[in-house]
């Protein structure tokens, strides 16, 4: 039987909830208030009805962000995952970018950039917050000899 991971400091456990929360509003805001500005950021190439895409990815944010919280004995598999998500999102970022559309007060090109360098750092939050880097061996893989 496995056990839980190592533990993690404070600073990584309150980013790991502060993440948890920031998922929660977003995928909450993906349902409500802001359907029309995650819509717009739905790439035309993607061959999906755009509105099942946005309430798709604001459940997906809102399972994730509950993960984040409550699976706190699996949150190394929940980093990785959470990381993967935010890099399966950036297409839509890039394609907001390419094609100009303006969406979240990102109405032009320069802010539209800018924004596309912050989704490494959500990948780089994801990992840090949840040790899922650090504790890999943790899953089985990377660091021999460990399990």
């Amino acid at each position: 039987m496995r056990h839980a991971p190592p533990r993690t400091s404070v600073l990584r456990t309150t980013g790991r909830l502060l993440l948890g929360a920031f998922l929660l509003f977003a995928g909450t805001a993906h349902l409500t208030i802001a359907r029309e500005e995650f819509a717009a950021q739905v790439p035309a190439w993607l061959p999906l009805d755009t509105d099942l895409v946005v309430v798709s990815s604001g459940v997906v944010e809102l399972l994730l962000g509950g993960a984040l919280v409550v699976l706190t004995r699996h949150r190394v598999l929940v980093g990785w995952i959470v990381a993967a998500f935010f890099v399966a999102v950036l297409p839509g970022n890039i394609a907001q970018y390419v094609d100009g559309v303006s969406a979240f007060g990102l109405d032009t090109d320069a802010a539209r950039l800018t924004r596309l360098f912050f989704q490494p750092v959500l990948v780089l939050w994801a990992l840090w917050s949840t040790g899922a880097w650090r504790d890999r061996g943790w899953l089985g893989v990377g660091r021999r000899g460990r399990r």
